[in-house]
């Protein structure tokens, strides 16, 4: 337990002087706590001895007994305010630095990462784990060591009125330690398997939202919870039975505090009789019996969240020490923009895609890349972008291996277009500005007409301040994909890679976004993943996949003289463009 306070305290990095500064305010806290109890027994004596005619009682007795006891609650309400501004807000504020941490490292990690891992294990991590380390990691720091020092600062001024009773108290303590102790061997091995429930519960909910389409329309309502229900029932009998593992222990726990507080009450009584003890100080231990244990009977709750945080520490640290793609590259700037993949081969995990493949797209002229659905287009993109590395071979950017690049510096000479758009939960013109941070409206406004979405934009109820629904789901595929060439034409990179750039886009906006896209690709070195004729037969040149090889290579007018993946590709495409009713 103790080496996982310790690890929080760590967790709280630069922040640790003010959990320090906390504890000393727990203790200045405690001791303004015992001291109305000890001015109690001190005016109790006072009275004892004027009822006894042993001393009078003046006002003067009376009024400093009133001054102390304001001094001592106002003392322990300041310091109580202290302890809390120092240390409550820190476990928000490391979150809230951690999550942004987690965001670098997911956007610089191989794409490969989030195969191994799910979305919602991953969304899990940054939002319900994260916030239960902030909601209860200084309540943990309060609840273990603000409670200890509290009950060990009342041991000692037990101790200075008798060492038996402060060694019976001491007594207690140690024992419930030991049933802590066994309590916190059984969160060790419960703590992990809650974990993945929870984790496992999100990833269900995650599944069945983004799947409600598919349910809907396959009216298969019953087979989608199934799914969903298991783990939730998977969760709740995970925690019941947890529950019930702990019961003994909680119970011992609390016995022996119990016990140490009775045992306090019966030595005291029977040193007051013995004269061993003045009746006002025998008072004042039967009062401390009640309150001394009070800050620590709550431990053996604090012991199982404790291994949870222990749980989601380890996991936030798998995804922090995630080997970032470019760790050891360096920031550089490109000269030239021409692309050459070197006897390239790749494979996600077991499942080849490209195999020794190699070619060169020269600087300011147009690639287009063909081939059957799972040949290795889409991913002859992603290592250019360096989504992923190679696993043999190289792929040069103006004649700089992209594996010595930062992805920062790569992408920053790259735009975009994807088949699957993504639009963010926030206005359109945001949506657009994201191509370039700094863009004034004159510029957002001019490349939202250039990728002809400046009409439809303004038909809408707030225009360019419109909020788009959460995945861009108020708008329509071919709306979402001209925001998306908007975007791509406002960065203006100097490499543009289209991916099926049209695929969602009407007929009758088709021919102008072409116009559109010839604009955003004048003088610049552009790859393309296309399925359209119009788009194909202008490239400069036409590169043709097929198991994850290059099978053909040319000009439209070259391939189309050739027999071969191309020509059948061509006539397929001719068929369904000129199909008829």
């Amino acid at each position: 337990m103790y080496k996982i306070i310790k690890r929080i305290i760590t967790w709280s990095g630069r922040r640790q002087r003010r959990l320090y500064a906390g504890f000393v305010y727990s203790f200045l806290h405690t001791l303004f706590t015992a001291m109305p109890i000890m001015g109690a027994a001190y005016g109790l004596n006072l009275i004892i001895e004027d009822s006894n005619g042993t001393a009078p009682l003046t006002t003067d007795q009376i009024l400093y007994m009133a001054g102390f006891m304001i001094f001592a609650v106002a003392g322990r309400f300041w310091f109580a305010y202290l302890r809390a501004a120092a240390q409550e807000s820190i476990g928000y504020e490391v979150a809230a630095e951690q999550r942004l941490a987690i965001g670098a490292v997911l956007k610089r990690v191989s794409l490969g990462f989030f195969s191994k891992k799910n979305a919602g294990e991953i969304a899990a991590a940054v939002t319900t784990d994260l916030s239960f380390i902030e909601l209860f990691g200084m309540k943990m720091i309060d609840t273990v060591v603000n409670g200890y020092i509290s009950v060990l600062t009342m041991i000692l001024c037990l101790a200075v009125y008798n060492g038996w009773i402060a060694l019976i108290a001491a007594a207690g303590i140690l024992v419930s330690a030991l049933f802590l102790t066994l309590l916190g061997n059984k969160s060790s091995k419960n703590a992990p398997v809650q974990q993945q429930t929870r984790d496992s519960m999100v990833a269900a909910t995650f599944e069945y939202i983004r799947g409600m389409p598919v349910v809907k329309a396959f009216k298969q309502d019953g087979v989608a919870r199934e799914a969903i229900l298991k783990a939730y029932r998977s969760n709740r009998d995970i925690n019941v039975k947890i529950e019930k593992n702990y019961v003994p222990y909680n119970c011992l726990h609390l016995l022996a505090l119990k016990a140490a507080a009775t045992g306090m009450v019966l030595l005291s009584a029977l040193f007051a009789l013995n004269g061993i003890l003045d009746l006002p100080v025998m008072l004042m231990m039967a009062i401390f019996s009640f309150v001394i244990f009070g800050h620590i009977e709550t431990v053996n709750n604090a012991a199982h969240v404790l291994k949870i945080i222990d749980a989601v520490l380890d996991k936030l640290a798998g995804i922090e020490n995630a080997e970032c793609i470019d760790q050891n590259s360096k920031d550089m700037a490109l000269s030239a923009y021409d692309i050459r993949f070197q006897n390239v081969t790749f494979a996600y995990e077991q499942r080849q895609i490209l195999k020794n493949v190699s070619f060169v797209i020269p600087e300011n002229t147009t690639a287009a890349i063909v081939g059957p659905s799972g040949s290795g287009k889409t991913t002859i993109c992603s290592l250019i972008a360096r989504f992923y590395d190679v696993d043999r071979g190289s792929v040069t950017v103006g004649g700089v291996d992209v594996k010595t690049m930062t992805c920062d510096s790569l992408l920053k000479n790259i735009a975009m277009v994807f088949q699957k758009v993504y639009l963010f939960h926030d206005t359109v013109l945001n949506n657009i500005r994201f191509g370039k941070p700094a863009a004034t409206l004159e510029e957002i406004v001019t490349a939202a007409k250039k990728a002809c979405c400046h009409d439809f934009i303004m038909a809408l109820p707030n225009q360019y301040e419109t909020v788009i629904g959460d995945g861009g789901s108020t708008l329509s595929g071919g709306e979402k994909q001209r925001i998306s060439i908007a975007r791509a034409i406002l960065k203006n990179a100097p490499i543009v890679i289209l991916d099926e750039a049209t695929a969602s886009v009407d007929p009758e906006n088709e021919h102008t976004i072409q116009q559109a896209i010839s604009a955003l690709v004048h003088g610049k070195t552009i790859i393309v993943i296309a399925h359209r004729l119009t788009t194909v037969q202008n490239a400069d040149q036409i590169l043709v996949v097929a198991d994850g090889r290059i099978a053909q290579q040319g000009t439209h007018a070259q391939l189309v003289q050739q027999d071969g993946v191309y020509k059948r590709f061509l006539s397929l495409r001719q068929a369904a463009e000129g199909w008829s009713i």
